[in-house]
């Protein structure tokens, strides 16, 4: 079976070190990313696309609120995509779902990325329409991203009551994505639906130039289906 290489990673608007970002998913060799934190101001569009090239990869989105973007290789073949912008609170960021509809070697995939609120209370509102966002997916079901809490927290919780935790079912290595120089904290994570094995999931923090190109680690799932 096909297996896939699923990066989720927190960018931090490439504010730190761009090529060492680049660099950093480049060793990972993802088939797809689920991004946060993308360039989302002043050329928004040329900076994920150079990300992108840069990283070998190419954009499956192109949204700029929530700063969230897909990207994926040449052997991902891109059947659709989505964006769901989710209730603003006054004073508090934008935060969104971006969905990619995804085919790669005969298997479907839904890969969605989130960025939740640093709000505990809106992180909680946006469960909903987070669900409304992904339902009747395309295929087996991935969400990613900054949770902006621990597992402990009712947001990650209530995820990983519908969805596997990926880190939870299928460590491979350590879990810690916060701070980069000095992980701490899971606030990061892959979550996938009940038809998805797990063959291992981790935070990177084993490659050159990691601690400097974000403030978060990536996290890396490999992921196959088990049923349709």
């Amino acid at each position: 079976m096909t297996e896939l290489r699923l990066l989720s990673y927190n960018v931090r608007s490439l504010r730190d070190d761009a090529q060492a970002v680049a660099a950093v998913i480049r060793a990972c060799r993802p088939d797809v990313v689920a991004v946060q934190e993308a360039p989302r101001f002043l050329r928004w569009r040329s900076k994920r696309a150079a990300l992108a090239r840069e990283s070998g990869l190419v954009v499956a989105t192109a949204d700029r609120p929530g700063g969230l973007m897909v990207m994926t290789t040449l052997a991902v073949k891109v059947v659709g995509t989505r964006f769901t912008l989710l209730p603003r609170t006054p004073k508090l960021h934008q935060r969104a779902v971006c969905v990619a509809d995804l085919e790669l070697a005969g298997a479907r995939w839904t890969v969605a990325s989130i960025h939740l609120s640093l709000d505990a209370d809106e992180r909680r509102r946006h469960l909903e329409p987070l669900w409304d966002a992904v339902s009747a997916p395309f295929g087996r079901l991935v969400v990613a991203g900054d949770v902006n809490e621990r597992p402990q927290g009712d947001a990650w919780k209530a995820l990983a009551a519908r969805l596997q935790d990926a880190y939870a079912v299928g460590p491979g290595g350590p879990g810690d994505t916060y701070h980069a120089r000095r992980p701490s904290k899971r606030i990061d994570a892959v979550f996938v639906d009940g038809g998805v094995e797990v063959i291992e999931c981790h935070a990177v923090g084993d490659v050159d130039g990691v601690e400097v190109a974000s403030d978060h680690l990536p996290v890396l799932a490999v992921l196959r289906v088990v049923s349709t």
